[in-house]
């Protein structure tokens, strides 16, 4: 089956492409290269669509060599890769619904971001009227006394709507089914002819406690377009950013996932500490989630004397309390029997997945773009990429825990080597298309966006959230656990219901 090499070989580049290639190919080699991601030489990083195109974004391990590859698709068909590599199902029915291709070969033709409520079909494609859709079909279960639980997508919580059905045998879970899609925002057809100022505005609202990754992923990606480099000073500033969101989320889910198991204590001291640095960054960046301050060419907004102090104080304290908090749940009987061994992925179907984030390194799969791709400023960083293989919640917390710690000697890092300089680097204007990728790591994962420029405005922009890897493997670690334990599985995968619906 076809490498990266041979499909550079073999197919057409596509010279606008920054920094990593795009490459267009027939359908022969298109289902080559699908083998090749089945056969996990090739590791799918994205899929997604155009209204007459399709493109796969892959990355080659061995090499960490990452490239997109296209086909055209004239007749609005192209070879299913789902057919060979199930978790490029759900991406390839969301292209169905928005642009209209349709993947000959599919085992699951069923819609996904698509509820039946746009009034069109393919609004990104043919844009048709719609025509009415039956109930939608959950998967079939089969065997004796099994009853079924229906889940959302209204919660009692004041979260995102998702249904999930379980099929129980018992208190038994025998297969959970997700349906998502109640968030579709429509954002890659707000991106359609906007300014990279307005779609920096975009990507931040992707996901709102990943706005600092979407933000810093879309401004990577128009950089690498347009061929320039934001100054050193933002660089590193951006770097302070992520760090600052990791530690905050992973702060916020280690009490959440432990409220789950009924040990309200840690939700409690956790929050204390979560809202220290949420202030931290409001006196620092004058936004709690830091919305908006990293923009294409660089960074909106500078730290000054009291913003370092405001971070540095949020830093002594964690320093001072979470090794207390670490210690209680460590030793604490009740909690490790609710958490040791539940909602278990196996390293192997993480693999297959390429799963990033707490999920992926919590089952062995230590894949970090800030390591493996290594942007900067994280090449002149030491940091661990802390990883277990027992894929339990017990496993998700803990890497949590660890990357808590490495990023707060990341920050000190930052804030003793952060230069001094310009913060904006202007943004030239071109007139031919451009085209750039970027890959970063945000608290869930890694985080992709393509983006294609045309005469300065955006063209297309796709928006590859973590999270469409990883809930199917949630559907996965539930299955042989009770119903009862869910939250608790939920909560330790923690992902975006916002980022996969677009």
């Amino acid at each position: 089956m076809p490498s990266l090499s041979d499909l550079k070989r073999e197919g057409l580049l596509a010279p606008q492409q920054r920094p990593w290639p795009r490459i267009v190919v027939d359908e022969v080699l298109w289902s080559g290269a699908a083998t090749s991601v089945a056969e996990r030489r090739l590791t799918l990083l994205a899929l997604w669509g155009e209204p007459a195109a399709v493109h796969m974004a892959v990355l080659e391990p061995p090499t960490a060599e990452v490239a997109v590859i296209s086909l055209d698709c004239p007749n609005r068909r192209f070879p299913s890769v789902g057919a060979l590599h199930p978790p490029a199902l759900r991406l390839e029915r969301a292209i169905h619904d928005l642009f209209g291709l349709l993947p000959t070969g599919s085992p699951d033709p069923r819609p996904w971001l698509d509820h039946g409520r746009w009034g069109v079909t393919a609004p990104l494609g043919a844009r048709t009227p719609a025509a009415t859709q039956p109930a939608y079909p959950f998967l079939p279960v089969e065997g004796e006394g099994l009853h079924q639980v229906a889940v959302g997508p209204v919660h009692a919580g004041i979260i995102e709507p998702g249904h999930f059905r379980f099929t129980a045998s018992g208190e038994t879970v025998v297969r959970l089914e997700q349906r998502l899609g109640y968030v579709h925002k429509g954002i890659e057809g707000m991106m359609v002819g906007a300014s990279l100022q307005q779609g920096g505005k975009l990507a931040g609202r992707v996901s709102g406690d990943s706005t600092v990754a979407y933000a810093y992923a879309f401004s990577r990606a128009a950089e690498a377009a347009l061929q320039i480099e934001a100054p050193p000073r933002a660089v590193w500033l951006r770097a302070l950013l992520a760090e600052l969101e990791r530690l905050a989320n992973h702060l916020g889910d280690i009490g959440a996932i432990c409220n789950d198991a009924a040990f309200a204590l840690m939700l409690a001291h956790c929050g204390v500490l979560r809202e220290n640095v949420l202030r931290a960054a409001t006196t620092a960046f004058g936004h709690r989630l830091m919305r908006d301050v990293i923009i294409p060419g660089g960074v909106g907004r500078d730290l000054s004397a009291d913003g370092r102090a405001a971070i540095e104080a949020a830093l002594v304290s964690i320093r001072q309390h979470f090794p207390t908090l670490v210690e209680l749940y460590d030793e604490t009987a009740s909690l490790q029997d609710r958490t040791v061994g539940t909602g278990a992925v196996s390293p192997e179907l993480v693999e297959q997945y390429g799963a990033g984030g707490f999920v992926g390194r919590g089952s062995g799969r230590a894949f970090d773009t800030r390591r493996k791709l290594c942007y900067p400023p994280y090449g002149q960083l030491r940091f661990e990429v802390p990883m277990l293989t027992e894929g339990d919640v017990n496993a998700r917390v803990w890497v949590r825990i660890r990357e808590v710690e490495q990023s707060m000697a990341m920050i000190d890092q930052i804030l003793d080597k952060l230069p001094a300089g310009e913060l904006v680097a202007p943004l030239p204007v071109i007139a031919e298309d451009r085209e750039g990728l970027s890959l970063v790591e945000g608290f869930r994962g890694d985080v992709l966006v393509w983006l294609r420029l045309t005469d300065g405005a955006i063209a297309r922009c796709h928006l590859r959230d973590p999270s469409w890897f990883q809930w199917p493997l949630l559907e996965a670690a539930i299955e042989g656990n009770i119903v009862a334990d869910f939250p608790l599985c939920n909560k330790s995968f923690n992902c975006s219901y916002s980022g996969p619906d677009l």
